[in-house]
């Protein structure tokens, strides 16, 4: 495929995956999908505490302009997640309210964009969610082609149309739909064991002995050693998981 396109596809990801994913959240399916997928950090919510997740549909851009936003909502449908990425970098406000207003008439959950955003209060009225290099009232013209629903990176990450977009205050995770489910099973495991962790944590089990760190400190060379009265130090303590100072909980 060359040139300029709009692709119409129903490429989707399982739907009870995607709710799972999006109660985990952002940094429970990146570890579980093995520490992968994660877009760059300087893209951010605009306001607190939204979570998304929902079907990739991808928009390529040229910078400084919005036409192809326009054009992609129409490929959107209920509980997508539209991701605009730009042949080059560039922060203008290229989204606002009346897209938004657009895009929430289709059922569109959120907006990932790798250039500026504007209208934030009216945004955060609104309820609609976006994630931006940037917020900036620089606007944009309607006047270059581009592409919907083609494979794109996006904040040094691979989307393809179909992927699972998963958003919070943590950041953004994009999960290939082929694997959805068995990264939601892994994001489930680990959840089952952090409320483990979290039960010992907070009985007070410190995080030395409930990982079994203090032989690796050890084989690093790192010693406990006692203040002087002076301030300085004297000689070399006791390691205190052996005299039971400082530990709760099992070593």
């Amino acid at each position: 495929m060359t040139g300029h396109v709009i692709v119409r596809t129903d490429a989707a990801p399982p739907a009870d995956a995607v709710a799972q994913l999006a109660r985990q959240g952002v940094s429970t399916v990146h570890e579980a999908q093995g520490r992968t997928g994660l877009l760059g950090h300087l893209l951010r919510p605009i306001y607190p505490g939204a979570r998304i997740a929902g079907r990739a549909v991808t928009v390529s851009a040229q910078p400084g302009d919005n036409l192809m936003i326009h054009a992609a909502v129409e490929q959107t449908r209920p509980g997508d997640v539209l991701v605009v990425a730009f042949t080059s970098p560039n922060t203008d406000g290229a989204f606002g309210e009346l897209l938004a207003t657009s895009l929430r008439a289709r059922g569109v959950l959120g907006l990932v964009i790798d250039a500026g955003c504007r209208d934030v209060a009216a945004l955060t009225e609104l309820g609609f969610p976006v994630w931006s290099r940037a917020v900036s009232a620089q606007g944009t013209v309607k006047a270059s082609p581009g592409s919907v629903n083609v494979p794109i990176v996006l904040g040094g990450a691979y989307v393809r149309p179909g992927d699972v977009i998963v958003a919070d205050d943590d950041g953004i995770v994009v999960v290939p739909r082929e694997r959805a489910r068995e990264v939601a099973a892994a994001g489930a495991e680990r959840e089952a064991k952090e409320e483990e962790k979290r039960r010992q944590l907070a009985d007070g089990v410190l995080g030395l002995d409930m990982y079994n760190l203090r032989p690796l400190l050890d084989r690093l060379g790192v010693r406990y050693v006692d203040a002087t009265e002076q301030g300085g130090t004297a000689t070399n303590s006791a390691d205190p998981a052996a005299t039971g100072a400082g530990s709760t909980g099992p070593a």
